[in-house]
């Protein structure tokens, strides 16, 4: 994922302000007593110096009762609500979630997420997105964003459902839900903040080009709580390639703590566990799109038609994915989003396993920079990040597979079924800005 400067204003809440308060770091003994059982040299290194790598982990444990319910046992390692790190596409998951939603909202006028949709233009660097080269119809629409989004992370995708669902809508919804420390500001292109809270017009369309639904353009007059400063490195390269020997300025930028990406991940693959509140307003089939692209490899997608070569079964799989094989283990599918930038890696997983019937979630997220430069893109991502994020998932998928359990679970609600790819001689996409 690139890294994008932003220039930012202070603007002062008025309507919904998260409390600033300092927080606790929480970590569970089982966790550090596991954890000393995996001596891989980099796995260890990060362990011993989580402050150094800002490292939180929550892991899920689900137990089935008689009656197929699940309950969670959540632990923690250096969990701390208050310390800042950079969601990256994480937050591609609640904006899907949340343009579902809405698409939900408009069914009455005709529009579904299949509906095709175009984009126009109303402010200063709003761009237009009136076709899709990639969708099957050449039509850009929801369900085709949030493929791109979870197959490989697109980040288009992301600001188009950004400007779909608004500024306003994202963090009152969000907020609404129980997530009041989260805030999403920004798009992934080079952005004012003003320009940020406008929003372009859209049009839902059929494919004879015959208008179904018009929404015009919008703006967020709400205002965000950036009382907590959060600054970090000891400097960055600002739009220009310049040094800016300054700690880089994260106050005003996306936020989503790492608790709320766990429940928000849970929300959706059990609705039935979370408050009422904490739900999102989606359909039965809206579920198995959801569960669907999560879990699909992109080789095994027709539209858009990705080079499985570059884009790989575990290329979004973290806790899968090492140096040497990119495949995930026969029967497992992994249910996530993940997310990579300014030297902060994030993934917020499902893991169901079919053959051997085991299933957890485990959340984590880590910084490699050692140089304390940002926007530099010399961050220790292959270095550290990944064979972290591979061994600490070897290190809980090794134990689940061990880990006894009264009740098997039967996870049928989360077996769907994936497309096979057909040759037809398109051209295979390479080039994704993720």
């Amino acid at each position: 994922m690139k890294n994008y400067t932003y220039h930012f204003l202070i603007t002062f809440p008025f309507y919904l302000i998260a409390s600033v308060c300092l927080g606790q770091v929480q970590t569970d003994n089982f966790l550090k007593k596991l954890f000393t059982k995996n001596t891989d040299a980099i796995f260890q290194q990060v362990i011993q110096h989580p402050q150094e790598y800002r490292l939180q982990i929550i892991y899920s444990r689900i137990d089935r009762d008689k009656h197929n319910a699940p309950s969670f046992t959540h632990y923690r390692y250096q969990v701390d609500s208050t310390l800042y790190f950079n969601p990256a596409s994480t937050v591609k998951l609640p904006l899907a979630l949340l343009s579902l939603e809405k698409i939900n909202q408009l069914n009455g006028v005709g529009v579904t997420k299949n509906t095709a949709m175009q984009f126009d233009s109303a402010y200063s660097n709003q761009s237009r997105e009136w076709k899709d080269p990639t969708s099957l119809n050449g039509y850009p629409s929801i369900a085709h964003f949030i493929k791109k989004a979870f197959l490989v992370s697109d980040n288009d995708a992301y600001s188009r459902m950004y400007e779909f669902v608004g500024q306003e809508t994202i963090n009152r919804s969000l907020h609404a839900k129980g997530y009041p420390d989260t805030r999403i500001t920004h798009r992934f292109v080079r952005m004012t903040p003003e320009e940020n809270r406008h929003t372009n017009p859209v049009r839902f369309i059929t494919e004879k080009g015959e208008m179904v639904y018009s929404q015009p353009a919008a703006y967020n007059r709400d205002a965000f709580d950036f009382r907590r400063v959060e600054k970090l490195g000891k400097g960055y390269y600002d739009s220009k390639d310049s040094l800016v020997q300054e700690p880089f300025d994260f106050t005003m930028r996306n936020k989503l703590p790492l608790q709320a990406l766990q429940q928000i991940l849970q929300s959706v693959m059990f609705p039935t566990s979370v408050k009422a509140r904490q739900k999102f307003q989606l359909t039965e089939e809206d579920y198995s799109f959801v569960y669907q692209y999560l879990s699909q490899f992109p080789g095994e997608t027709n539209y858009p038609n990705y080079d499985p070569s570059q884009y790989y079964d575990t290329y979004v799989k973290f806790f899968f994915q090492d140096s040497l094989h990119h495949q995930l283990p026969e029967g497992v599918r992994v249910f996530n989003k993940v997310g990579w930038a300014y030297g902060f890696m994030t993934d917020v997983s499902y893991v169901a396993d079919f053959k051997n019937k085991v299933e957890y979630m485990l959340t984590a997220t880590l910084y490699v920079n050692s140089d304390g430069i940002l926007n530099d893109n010399k961050y220790e991502y292959d270095t550290i990040a990944h064979p972290f994020l591979y061994q600490l998932g070897q290190t809980i998928y090794q134990y689940e597979l061990k880990r006894k359990r009264k009740y098997k679970p039967d996870l049928s609600r989360f077996q769907v079924s994936y497309e096979k790819r057909i040759a037809d001689g398109r051209p295979l996409i390479r080039d994704v800005d993720n």
